[in-house]
């Protein structure tokens, strides 16, 4: 269904990321990657699906350098068709001990990126008639949690974005919607599992009962792959018309 379309997802070395651009890959999309770690192993899972893929290393707090990754994706395959804005870090503090260079750091990755990386992408999208611009909120882009400030805000920023986006693009065929994942089990998560365990002497098992039973009804994690399926769905025919939404993938976290 995308073969001959490019996506840039940021953040797609591992978790919720590498999914969506797994995804992606297996309809047919070439993929930039960008992000931390182990780049070859995604390189080489993405390339197994038969499409091509580059690597971007900017680091997205940097506008500088998200402008560098996105000549880089035009120089290797025209243009992206298709800009997922994933790339987001957390951290946890009530509002009086945040430490300012924390709120700045999540304010620029989890919000600002996303600003600057649609700005760039925008225009040869409009050109072409065609795009798909996807950010990944969080169900904290709709409700609030205690000691994460800086998330929230970011994220429902985030939600923002996307609704003005997809409204001064609405008589054109470049979509903009966000999706608003609960708890998704990737490495940051699996980390406040860990932090369970080892403050309450509870098993892994225990631990996560716990985490789910705190805000998501269902007892499941929601997984990278679902994530991506949502992704495919907006890009594909069916989602011509579906502008400005956020999408809430959360287990039930939200209906309550």
């Amino acid at each position: 269904m995308l073969k001959g379309k490019t996506a840039l997802v940021t953040g797609s070395t591992s978790g919720i990321g590498l999914g969506i651009a797994r995804s992606l890959a297996a309809q047919g999309a070439n993929i930039v990657l960008n992000g931390f770690g182990d780049v070859q192993g995604p390189k080489a899972e993405i390339a197994a699906l038969g499409v091509k893929v580059a690597y971007h290393g900017a680091d997205m707090s940097r506008p500088a350098e998200i402008e560098d990754m996105m000549k880089f994706a035009a120089a290797q395959f025209g243009r992206v068709d298709i800009l997922v804005n994933n790339a987001g870090i957390q951290h946890v503090a009530k509002i009086e001990n945040f430490p300012v260079d924390k709120w700045d750091a999540i304010l620029a990755i989890n919000l600002s990126s996303a600003f600057h990386a649609t700005r760039l992408a925008l225009p040869a999208m409009q050109a072409a008639n065609w795009g798909r611009i996807i950010n990944l909120a969080s169900v904290h882009g709709l409700v609030g949690s205690a000691e994460k400030s800086a998330y929230v805000a970011a994220k429902h920023g985030l939600v923002g974005l996307t609704k003005v986006t997809a409204l001064e693009n609405a008589t054109t065929g470049v979509t903009c919607n966000a999706i608003c994942p609960g708890w998704v089990l990737t490495p940051l998560v699996q980390k406040q599992i860990d932090a369970k365990v080892a403050g309450g002497g509870i098993s892994n098992e225990a631990a996560t009962r716990q985490l789910l039973g705190e805000k998501e009804p269902s007892m499941q994690f929601t997984t990278p792959a679902e994530l991506g399926e949502l992704a495919v769905f907006f890009c594909s025919p069916a989602g011509n018309n579906v502008r400005g939404v956020a999408w809430n993938m959360d287990g039930g976290w939200a209906a309550q």
